[in-house]
């Protein structure tokens, strides 16, 4: 049994070894459909297990740019690979799966937000930025310039309008163009726009 992060999703692995030496059973054995179920179950666990590697960081992070609980965004985790787990299992299109990925941690995210402020608490986006680490491991050379260009970076970012935060944090993120209009369901001519003028600014502040 493989535990998929700390959120408690969990995808159960079945190997049966056949007992009989006959080869004619396990012909038989490995031509039945249950056989070839579990076969294709076991392919579709592997497979989002090895996404979940992949990919369980960068969404986390993305998760927290909104601002919610690490908690939370540690369940949004494991809801989007279960959700995943799921839509490979119904036969559903493969096709761009990083992009979708992306996607359903960004509705999530959305919902838990919504949840959050309806309940009265606005949650503090600015702190949640500041605590975000972009480069996990810098080398002690690297450490104080990192520090310092982050703060000044991650202030920038803040004061952005937030489809325009979006897009930046998502392009930090590996996505094309093509993959952030489709997690933010904007044109492609958004997103070209938002980012020649965010990174611009960056550009303008790092020469500062």
């Amino acid at each position: 049994m493989n535990k998929i992060g700390g959120g408690g999703i969990y995808i159960q692995r079945e190997s049966r070894q056949m007992q009989s030496s006959d080869p004619t059973c396990e012909i038989s054995y490995a031509s039945t459909p249950e056989s070839a179920s579990l076969i294709a179950q076991s392919e579709i666990e592997r497979e989002v297990l090895s996404h979940f590697d992949l990919f369980r960081d960068p969404l986390l992070r993305y998760a927290l740019s909104f601002g919610i609980q690490m908690h939370d965004a540690e369940e949004i985790v494991q809801e989007t690979f279960l959700s995943l787990y799921l839509h490979l299992q119904l036969g559903r299109s493969r096709k761009n799966l990083r992009g979708w990925i992306f996607r359903v941690t960004h509705n999530l995210a959305l919902k838990d937000r919504y949840a959050k402020r309806r309940s009265s608490a606005l949650l503090d986006y600015g702190g949640t930025m500041a605590e975000w680490q972009i480069d996990p491991s810098p080398n002690p050379e690297q450490l104080a310039s990192l520090a310092e260009r982050r703060v000044r970076l991650l202030a920038l970012v803040d004061v952005l309008p937030e489809a325009d935060q979006r897009c930046i944090l998502l392009r930090a993120e590996g996505l094309c163009y093509r993959e952030i209009a489709s997690v933010l369901g904007v044109s492609l001519g958004f997103v070209s726009i938002s980012l020649t003028r965010t990174l611009a600014r960056l550009t303008r502040a790092e020469g500062r």
